[in-house]
């Protein structure tokens, strides 16, 4: 049995079917019933509804399970204790194998949850558990395509001028697929996932543009902005903690690059892995589908 933690977040939606695929039993933990529907129509039979931060919903997820595939909740106020405390009890449960997905360059502390994803690393290197660490740079995510497909325009909270490497969340999944179901091959591994090509903003706009066949404008905004987007209508002062990340990212990439290197995704998919046009043109085409449909979401 396997525990996947953020089920239904960004990687959790896409490596749970590919597990359930492979012939693995899976327990999915989310935090809503709605996500616990969509997963059941998947066909995952054991689900755990509720906040980890939660000693008894943390105890109904961990225990009983071989392997644990964790995703820390960036925006989560208690994130670094609550990855802490899974560790903690999958060593109590007998796990057999913890595999983290941390973040690339987890030793860069001036970014908030970068600080907090090299605690839980850290403290997952000492737990005498079988681990495997997932360092992936930053996710080519749908959301940020919206804009474009909506009004055209390519935003970044951050300068213009800076460079960083990106990566699928496709790729990601699958190499962490491949990895809880030959943990004995990975073990003990640490892993930096990186598609190739480091790009500024105007260079993935330029990408964009040859995708969609269409002018792009690429606008820089502020932190601020961009926290109205992730926050919504949550009142400022009981978002404290998220407004800090999303504040220090914007500091970091406005004044260094983000970059990492390819080789080993590509040695571990034994192919290349997904370029940002590919995606886009992946995006593109699910886009114009849906719209024949309804409204893009």
């Amino acid at each position: 049995m396997i525990l996947v933690t953020a089920a239904h977040g960004n990687q959790g939606r896409l490596l749970v079917p590919k597990l359930l695929a492979a012939g693995q039993a899976v327990r999915a933990c989310v935090r809503t019933p709605a996500s616990a529907a969509r997963l059941r129509e998947l066909g995952v039979r054991d689900v755990v509804v509720g906040d980890l931060a939660e000693p008894a919903i943390l105890a109904r997820a961990v225990d009983g399970v071989e392997k644990v595939y964790h995703v820390g909740p960036t925006l989560h106020p208690r994130e670094r204790e609550m990855g802490l405390d899974v560790i903690d009890h999958a060593r109590a449960s007998g796990v057999r194998h913890f595999v983290l997905s941390s973040v690339l360059h987890a030793i860069t502390t001036d970014l908030v949850q970068h600080e907090i994803k090299r605690d839980v690393e850290e403290h997952l290197l000492s737990s005498g558990l079988e681990f495997t660490i997932l360092q992936p740079a930053n996710y080519m995510l749908p959301l940020k395509l919206k804009p474009v497909f909506e009004r055209g325009v390519f935003e970044l909270s951050w300068s213009l001028r800076r460079r960083q490497s990106m990566v699928s969340l496709d790729d990601i999944t699958d190499v962490a697929r491949l990895v809880l179901t030959d943990s004995a091959r990975h073990a003990g591994a640490t892993y930096e996932l990186v598609a190739p090509g480091r790009y500024d903003a105007h260079e993935l706009g330029a990408i964009i543009e040859r995708v969609l066949g269409t002018p792009v404008e690429v606008r820089e905004i502020d932190a601020d902005t961009y926290l109205t987007a992730w926050i919504g209508d949550t009142d400022p002062v009981d978002a404290t903690h998220q407004i800090r990340v999303l504040r220090s990212i914007s500091a970091r990439y406005s004044n260094h690059d983000f970059i990492g290197n390819a080789n080993v995704l590509t040695w571990l998919l034994d192919r290349p892995p997904t370029t940002f046009e590919q995606f886009v043109a992946r995006q593109h085409a699910q886009q114009r589908a849906q719209h024949e449909e309804g409204p893009w979401t």
